[in-house]
């Protein structure tokens, strides 16, 4: 038993080590999104999609409302029928749980995936304070650039990652501002950034040392 808990272990940190994160991914239609653990839009079949089987899915409509949502399984992903609107975006929490790497302190890993359907920039897509770590779009289309936000506020120096529509992967850190470089392309964007908050604690009986937390950002960017 011990040595299928140290497998199954090693497994979910390596998971998280390779840059595997929860991604909301809308269809072609706006309908419905697909949920993945990968390290890019598409299922990996090779992660348990199951690791992120705790996620808790909100739905917010353009006039602020907010309604639960639930999901069915598929093969490596989750799919989510959206109800129809303007704008809505999907928002939730993965509470991972507490990891440890060799002798270093033990962590809690949360993440908090996110998805924008219609107009990215639109200000109504900021959820704010309610998330601990959140990625906004900004600016015109041809001209966009991501803001990081940390309890509501600018994260300056924060390490993220934005996926490209071509697929390609650009590493960037935001300024004092929270912001990103401007990225002229249009097409869909993945996004993904991290803070570490030094914080003790307790959870499911193992106790941690650290929280690190990791935001996602999933939406598509209209030609000029």
């Amino acid at each position: 038993m011990q040595a299928v808990a140290a497998l199954a272990f090693a497994f979910t940190y390596l998971a998280a080590a390779r840059g595997h994160f929860p991604f909301i991914v809308p269809d072609s239609n706006g309908k419905a999104v697909t949920v993945v653990f990968s390290d890019n839009l598409s299922p990996d079949t090779n992660v348990n999609i199951e690791k992120i089987a705790q996620t808790r899915l909100t739905l917010r409509h353009a006039d602020g409302q907010e309604t639960a949502l639930q999901w069915t399984k598929g093969n490596g992903y989750y799919q989510v029928t959206v109800p129809a609107g303007e704008l809505r975006i999907i928002y939730g929490t993965t509470d991972y749980g507490v990891l440890q790497k060799g002798e270093a302190p033990p962590f809690k890993l949360v993440y908090y995936p996110k998805a924008i359907l219609g107009k990215a920039d639109d200000p109504r897509a900021v959820i704010g304070e309610k998330l601990p770590l959140e990625i906004v779009v900004e600016g015109k289309s041809g001209e966009i650039r991501f803001r990081v936000l940390r309890q509501g506020k600018p994260l300056a120096e924060a390490e993220t990652t934005v996926l490209l529509p071509d697929g390609s992967k650009q590493a960037v850190k935001t300024d004092k501002e929270g912001y990103t470089p401007v990225f002229r392309t249009a097409g869909r964007f993945g996004v993904w950034t991290r803070w570490t908050e030094d914080k003790k604690g307790e959870h499911a009986g193992r106790t941690f040392q650290q929280i690190r937390h990791y935001a996602t950002l999933v939406c598509d960017i209209s030609n000029p």
